[in-house]
């Protein structure tokens, strides 16, 4: 069964809020974030890119505090004006049934959207059916299919550059 992702086109969304880390995006989805990306980097290099999420506040679920993508998407997302909660992240399989869903019902009550890093795909569609809220699984992941859309968007900016502005696509598009 194909996971749903968001419609990357900036006012169309699909009926469901998670975007699978394993799943590639298709051609379509690809050219409508990168762009979106691509807008973003005009704006921000015109030094106009607005506040698109401002009052939004958006929980960064992580299994571990290590490496670089977080910080960039935390980065991406404060620049936009979300505001960003970074939470570690310690149910597992082996949880109390009915733990996982609760924790998801709770953070769906203080975020806009979540933003899961080094949690199981069991794990991050349970959270999202209970948040009721976006649920992004894993998008600053070096392996998430909208990671190579950095490379694609050409322009001068670095591939890191350009990661940075895929991930803002993705979190304006998720959360408009």
């Amino acid at each position: 069964m194909r996971c749903k992702t968001f419609t990357l086109a900036m006012p169309l969304r699909t009926a469901s809020p998670n975007l699978c880390a394993h799943l590639p995006l298709s051609p379509a989805e690809s050219t409508a974030l990168a762009t979106l990306a691509r807008r973003l980097r005009q704006l921000a290099q015109a030094g106009a890119l607005p506040p698109l999420l401002r009052g939004r506040n958006i929980g960064l679920l992580r299994g571990s505090h290590d490496g670089e993508a977080p910080a960039l998407l935390v980065q991406a997302a404060r620049e936009l004006g979300a505001q960003v909660a970074t939470l570690r992240w310690h149910l597992s399989a082996a949880s109390a049934p009915g733990e996982v869903q609760h924790t998801g019902r709770m953070l769906g009550r203080l975020y806009d959207a979540l933003v899961c890093q080094g949690m199981s795909p069991a794990q991050v569609r349970e959270v999202g059916l209970a948040a009721g809220i976006p649920v992004f699984d894993d998008i600053a992941a070096d392996n998430h299919p909208s990671a190579r859309l950095a490379d694609a968007l050409g322009g001068e900016a670095p591939p890191a550059g350009n990661r940075f502005f895929v991930l803002q696509a993705l979190l304006v598009d998720g959360l408009s």
